[in-house]
């Protein structure tokens, strides 16, 4: 599904737009979906928003066993074949889905930060793949600090006050400037379906939400992916796993499933 070119640039830039994947069935479903999630949360879904702020910011995760409409979308949309690609791997793995969702108004921003110092997991063959629901103008789109998958991890930080974690040995991400960073930034408007892919390495930002925007992200685990412990609570937590899987050793869990061509 992709092309060369593609692969190429992800591999160098660490992120990649590519439009018009997800037709209707898919995007009819996530929709279904994403409303009954709303209204039945999952155990770890959180509320972004100030109390009295405008608009809404939530998210959740985990829920794709709970919810039909995200178990059909994952397990047979183009989404998994486009993250096996990216990674180059033989066989893919789902790690965890997560929506989030900024209603109109919302204020909220989401800060810089990278996805898998919150992860427990290592490897290089690891990528996310993002959805929107909704059209997403410009101004108003995710972020990408293009080749930062090749530099270092740092500490989490937190949606709610952007504090980062007290982890020990990931250093405070430094202050972004994006005017001086401004040639490596990327950032593109988005229509419902198209899929953004980047690495789970890519440092990444948004502002917040003049209308709403309903983002389905999948994250997947490819060909070199192993566990690892973090020093802190990792998110989501998966706090079976210490008892089961071996540092260093691969993902074979029940929890990440591999989802065929």
């Amino acid at each position: 599904m992709l092309t060369e070119n593609q692969i190429t640039q992800f591999n160098v830039e660490g992120v990649i737009h590519v439009p018009n994947v997800l037709g209707d069935r898919w995007l009819d479903l996530l929709a279904q979906g994403i409303e009954r999630n709303k209204l039945d949360r999952g155990p770890w879904s959180c509320d972004y928003t100030q109390s009295g702020g405008p608009g809404e910011f939530w998210d959740d995760y985990c829920n794709w066993q709970r919810f039909e409409e995200y178990h059909e979308v994952l397990f047979e949309s183009p989404l998994a074949n486009m993250a096996r690609e990216a990674t180059q791997s033989d066989q893919i793995r789902l790690f965890h889905e997560h929506v989030l969702v900024k209603e109109a108004q919302t204020n909220e921003e989401t800060p810089w930060h990278h996805d898998q110092p919150y992860y427990c997991v290592d490897g290089d063959k690891l990528v996310s793949t993002w959805v929107s629901l909704d059209y997403v103008p410009k101004e108003s789109a995710i972020r990408f600090l293009a080749g930062s998958h090749n530099g270092p991890m740092y500490a989490p930080r937190r949606f709610l006050d952007h504090a980062p974690y007290a982890f020990d040995g990931f250093a405070e991400l430094p202050p972004i400037d994006e005017e001086e960073q401004s040639f490596k930034i990327r950032s593109w408007e988005v229509q419902p379906g198209d899929v953004l892919i980047f690495h789970m390495r890519t440092l990444h930002a948004a502002g917040g939400s003049k209308a709403r925007r309903r983002a389905f992200s999948a994250r997947w685990l490819g060909d070199d992916a192993v566990y690892a412990q973090r020093p802190g609570q990792t998110s989501p937590p998966f706090p079976e796993l210490e008892n089961e899987l071996i540092v260093g050793e691969p993902m074979n869990h029940p929890l990440f499933p591999i989802i065929h061509s």
